[in-house]
């Protein structure tokens, strides 16, 4: 399963998540069942950034979102929003080698 979060933030504070991101990255890959995570940014609005992540099964990412360290993290996060995010959960459909 594919997880992807949309977080659109103020100006000011997108510093201040590229760093929470920074600290916090290698703790989500170290989540059970969580075996990809990457940070997009948006070339036409610097203000938006994507997460991509993959999840063994949608359990482990309920798991994930259930945890202390989920909460912490989406508390300091969503401090710093410009606008509610919006998240997708999609299964990959076709495989391109």
């Amino acid at each position: 399963m594919i997880r992807i979060v949309k977080m659109c933030f103020r100006p000011e504070c997108v510093e201040d998540f590229k760093q929470l991101f920074e600290e916090r990255k290698a703790l989500i890959r170290a989540q059970e069942g969580c075996t990809h995570l990457e940070l997009l940014r948006d070339i036409n609005n610097p203000s938006v950034f994507f997460t991509y992540s993959f999840w063994q099964d949608p359990e482990y990412l309920e798991q994930y979102r259930q945890s202390a360290f989920f909460a912490d993290t989406w508390a300091r996060t969503k401090a710093l929003f410009a606008e509610k995010a919006a998240a997708w959960s999609v299964a990959q459909e076709v495989v391109i080698p």
